[in-house]
C-alpha cells in the first residue's frame, strides 16, 4: 500500500511516500529554520504562508523521486494535530484536496504518534507493545504503546516541553534557532558541574515533569551575570542545563518501565537527537536490561515519512476521515481536543 503523507505542523514542509508503513520510497523536507532564525523562533503566519508556497511542488518532487504516478497512490495521510493551527491547516486542506482528486482514503495522523512511528522505519522488526519517550519542541510525554493505535499517556510535562526549554535556553545564551544542536555542541565543550539548576518533583504524579522552573532559572542566571558584569561559563551552563533536562526525563521513563513491566523503550522526537540524553538512556537501559531503540538523527525531526508510517496502521485500524476533517492546535493521543 503506497501512502502519500504530509506534515506541516510547524516550520518544516514535508511530503513522503511510504509503502506498507515500513519502507520509505521518498522523503522530502523543506525547512524554514533559516528564515525564522532572525526572529529567534517560529513566526506562525510566515510558517503558514511558506507551507502554501512549497507543498504542491514538494508533492511533485516526492512522486517523481519515488518513481510513482498519482495513480499509484493508495491513500493520503496528514498531520491533523497538534501544531501551529495555521500551519496544520495548510497540510490538512491540501491533503483533503489530493485525496478527493485521486479518490483515495484520507487518513488523519496525530503528530506524536507519527514521531513514535518513525522508529518503524529505522527498525523494521520493532513491534508493540513498548514504552516510548516522546520529546519534542511542543510535547514531552511518556507513552505506553500497547498496540499500533492503542496508546496511553503515563506521564507528561505540566508546562513547557523539553524542546521548547532548549530553544529558550539557547536564545538567552546567544545561540541560533533552533537551539537543540547548538546547545548540544556547546555542552560538549565542558564537563559542567558549575551551576546548580533545579529539578522538579510533582507530588502524587511522579511520572509527570515540569521544565518552566529550569527555563526561568537559566534566564535569570544569565541576566544577573550580564547586569553584574560577571563572566558566564556558557559551555558549563549548557552542559549543566542539559544534565538537568536529562535528570527529569531518564529516571521517570525508567520508573515507568518498572511499573509497566515493559522491556522495550523507544525514543522519539527532536530532543531524542541530543547526544547526552541518548547516552544517558543507553546507560540506564543497559543497567536495567531494557532493549533501547534510538532513531537515527534523520528520523528525530519532523518529516513526512513518519506520518506515512503511522498512517498505514491507522488505516488498518479503520481510522479514516471525510472531507470535513479539521485541524487542531491541541489534541491528546486518544483524539480528544484539549480545552486548556
Amino acid at each position: 500500500m503506497n501512502i502519500l503523507a504530509f506534515e506541516s505542523s510547524c516550520d518544516e514542509t514535508a511530503v513522503a511516500l511510504v509503502r506498507d508503513g515500513r519502507t520509505v520510497l521518498y522523503d522530502a523536507v523543506l525547512s524554514q529554520a533559516d528564515m525564522h532564525a532572525i526572529y529567534g523562533g517560529v513566526v506562525p503566519e510566515i510558517a503558514s504562508r511558506k507551507h502554501v508556497e512549497a507543498i504542491a511542488a514538494l508533492t511533485d518532487q516526492a512522486l517523481c523521486g519515488a518513481g510513482l504516478t498519482k495513480k499509484d497512490v493508495d491513500a493520503v495521510a496528514v498531520t491533523y494535530a497538534p501544531g501551529l493551527i495555521g500551519a496544520v491547516l495548510v497540510g490538512v486542506s491540501f491533503a483533503k484536496s489530493v485525496a478527493y482528486a485521486l479518490g483515495v482514503p484520507l487518513i488523519p495522523v496525530h503528530h506524536i504518534r507519527g514521531h513514535i512511528a518513525a522508529n518503524y522505519l529505522a527498525f523494521p522488526a520493532l513491534e508493540p507493545p513498548f514504552l516510548s519517550l516522546a520529546i519534542s519542541g511542543g510535547n514531552t510525554l511518556i507513552v505506553d504503546v500497547r498496540d499500533y493505535t492503542d496508546m496511553e499517556i503515563l506521564g507528561s510535562t505540566r508546562d513547557d516541553a523539553a524542546g521548547e526549554c532548549f530553544d529558550k535556553a539557547a536564545r538567552v545564551l546567544g545561540l541560533p534557532y533552533p537551539g537543540g544542536k547548538p546547545m548540544d555542541e556547546l555542552a560538549q565543550q565542558s564537563s559542567g558541574g558549575v551551576y546548580d539548576l533545579p529539578r522538579a518533583h510533582i507530588d502524587g504524579a511522579e511520572l509527570d515533569m515540569s521544565f518552566s522552573g529550569l527555563k526561568t532559572a537559566v534566564v535569570n542566571l544569565v541576566h544577573r551575570a550580564e547586569q553584574r558584569g560577571e563572566t558566564l561559563d556558557r559551555a558549563a551552563l549548557a552542559r549543566d542545563f542539559t544534565r538537568a533536562v536529562s535528570d527529569e526525563l531518564v529516571p521517570r521513563v525508567m520508573e515507568a518501565l518498572r511499573r509497566t513491566g515493559r522491556n522495550k523503550l523507544v525514543a522519539a522526537g527532536g530532543v531524542a537527537a541530543n547526544s547526552f540524553i541518548r547516552a544517558d538512556l543507553e546507560a540506564a537501559c543497559r543497567a536495567a536490561g531494557v532493549e533501547l531503540y534510538l532513531p537515527p538523527l534523520r528520523w528525530c525531526g519532523d518529516n513526512g515519512a513518519m506520518i506515512g508510517a503511522q498512517g498505514y496502521y491507522e488505516y488498518l485500524a479503520g481510522h479514516t476521515a471525510g472531507l470535513d476533517l479539521n485541524a487542531y492546535a491541541t489534541m491528546d493521543l486518544s483524539g480528544k481536543e484539549s480545552v486548556e
